[in-house]
């Protein structure tokens, strides 16, 4: 695969109270990734952006809520979540070691 193409998968870590419960006890990680990617190109990319050993990788597709602006509808974006399983004896620290 391109490593160009596997540089912009992963869009962003998705941070809430459940995405850390899942890395504290299951070791998996949840990243916003591009809404065309596959399951073999994100495990492809988290390996090679974190160089850690991917054991798994789940998918979700999110749609966007519709809201209401006073008396305009709108609409969220969707958006495509990843939960990424890694092996052990692998992590991926976000904070960085400072």
């Amino acid at each position: 695969m391109n490593q160009e193409r596997l540089m912009k998968i992963l869009l962003a870590p998705h941070v809430s109270e459940k995405a850390t419960l899942a890395a504290e006890r299951d070791r998996q990680f949840v990243f916003h990734v591009a809404p065309d990617a596959t399951k073999p190109e994100i495990k492809k990319a988290v390996e090679l952006m974190f160089d850690v050993q991917v054991e798994a990788v789940r998918v979700v597709n999110v749609k966007g809520k519709t809201k209401r602006f006073g008396a305009t509808i709108g609409r969220r974006n969707n958006l495509k979540k990843a939960y990424v399983s890694l092996k052990p004896g692998f992590d991926i620290d976000f904070m960085g070691a400072q």
